[in-house]
């Protein structure tokens, strides 16, 4: 199993949603985060002040699949996310020793 963790700009998610629905995905853990990257925040101006915002809003998806799924997954997210701009995000991938569902105590890729 592995955990997929992908770091993507907010508009973005209804589209990687669809796509990883669409594929059969039904199950992740969405997050509304804060950071920055090469983008180095932002300038805005508020009451006619210029300020600097250091960290931008993103959101964080959390997915954990069998190992067979992980390409397709990783290369659906890539395509729906892309815009082609600074600030698109990160995709990470990591290894899952074990998952369990509470309500069955039911372990491994059965579990998720």
């Amino acid at each position: 199993m592995k955990k997929i963790e992908a770091i993507i700009k907010p508009f973005k998610l209804d589209e990687v949603r669809d796509a990883l629905y669409g594929m059969g995905i039904g199950g992740m853990t969405v997050s509304e985060v804060e950071g920055f990257g090469r983008q180095n925040g932002r300038v805005e101006i508020y009451s006619g002040g210029e300020y600097r915002t250091e960290l931008l809003p993103k959101v964080k998806l959390e997915i954990v699949l069998a190992d067979a799924l992980v390409e397709p997954v990783l290369q659906a997210i890539l395509s729906a996310a892309r815009t082609g701009k600074i600030g698109d995000g990160k995709v990470f991938v990591y290894a899952i020793r074990e998952a369990i569902r509470i309500r069955t105590e039911e372990k491994g890729v059965g579990a998720l």
